[in-house]
C-alpha cells in the first residue's frame, strides 16, 4: 500500500503522518507541493497539518492553489482515498473536495491540549477500526477549527453518515460538535485533531493507531 504525504511552506506535521503511515504498514513519499504528479500507484494521499503558507488569506486557501493540487483532484476524482489533518482540513474544504469551511475558533484563541471525540460512524475505511459512538482521545492545535456546513449542510452530513468524528465537549464552536467529514464516496476524512500524534506510546496515547491500521489494511486487501 502507497501513500504519498503533501508538503508544503509551513507544514510541520508532514513527518508525524509519514511516521504513523509507516508503522502502519504504508510504503511512505513525501511530496514537494511544487510537483504536478503523485508517484505512480499512490492509494492514498494524507494533507497533513501546519500553517501552510503561515495560514494568509484563510488557512488553506494559498495552499489549496499550489501546483500538486490537480493531481490530488485527479487522485480524488478517480476514486483515491484523501486524509486531510488540520491544515490538511481546511485545504481539502478550500479545494472543494469536502463540503463547508473552517473559521476562527469561537474564542478567538489557540487552542493546543487533548480532547475526547465520539466516532460518528464506523461505515468508512478510516473509522472502521472502531465501533460507532465510541470515545477515543486525540491532541488538538488550532486558530481555524470553528467548522461551519453552511445552509442545510449538517443535516445532509449527518442523514448521510458522514460525520466521521464529534467533539464530546466543543473546543471551537464547531457547528454540530464537528470534529471531522467524509466526502459523499467515503473515500476522503477531513479533521481537526490530529491522530498522527497519538499513535505511539511515546505520544502518550494510542488512540490514532486504529485509524491508521484501518485505512493501511482496507488499501492493502484492495
Amino acid at each position: 500500500m502507497k501513500a504519498a504525504v503533501l508538503v508544503f511552506p509551513g507544514s510541520n506535521c508532514d513527518r508525524d503522518l509519514a511516521v504513523a503511515l509507516t508503522a502502519a504498514g504504508a510504503e511512505v513519499a513525501m511530496v514537494w507541493h511544487k510537483e504536478t504528479s503523485l508517484p505512480e500507484g499512490t492509494d492514498l494521499v494524507a494533507v497533513p497539518g501546519g500553517f501552510s503558507y503561515g495560514d494568509y488569506l484563510r488557512a488553506g486557501a494559498i495552499a489549496a492553489r499550489s501546483p500538486v493540487i490537480a493531481a490530488l483532484r485527479d487522485h480524488a476524482e478517480r476514486g483515491g482515498y484523501v486524509f486531510g489533518v488540520c491544515n490538511g482540513f481546511q485545504i481539502l474544504c478550500e479545494t472543494g473536495l469536502l463540503p463547508g469551511t473552517l473559521m476562527r475558533n469561537r474564542d478567538l484563541r489557540y487552542i493546543c491540549r487533548s480532547v475526547t471525540l465520539r466516532v460518528g460512524t464506523a461505515d468508512s475505511a478510516f473509522t472502521s477500526g472502531w465501533r460507532a459512538g465510541e470515545k477515543v482521545s486525540f491532541p488538538i492545535a488550532h486558530h481555524d477549527g470553528n467548522y461551519t456546513a453552511g445552509p442545510g449542510g449538517l443535516e445532509r452530513l449527518t442523514g448521510e453518515d458522514r460525520v466521521a468524528f464529534r467533539y464530546v465537549t466543543n473546543p471551537n464552536g464547531s457547528e454540530g460538535d464537528v470534529a471531522g467529514i467524509l466526502s459523499d464516496n467515503r473515500r476522503i476524512l477531513g479533521m481537526m485533531p490530529h491522530p498522527e500524534r497519538a499513535a505511539d506510546p511515546a505520544q502518550g496515547g494510542t488512540d490514532g493507531a486504529a485509524l491508521f491500521r484501518a485505512v493501511t489494511g482496507v488499501l492493502a486487501e484492495a
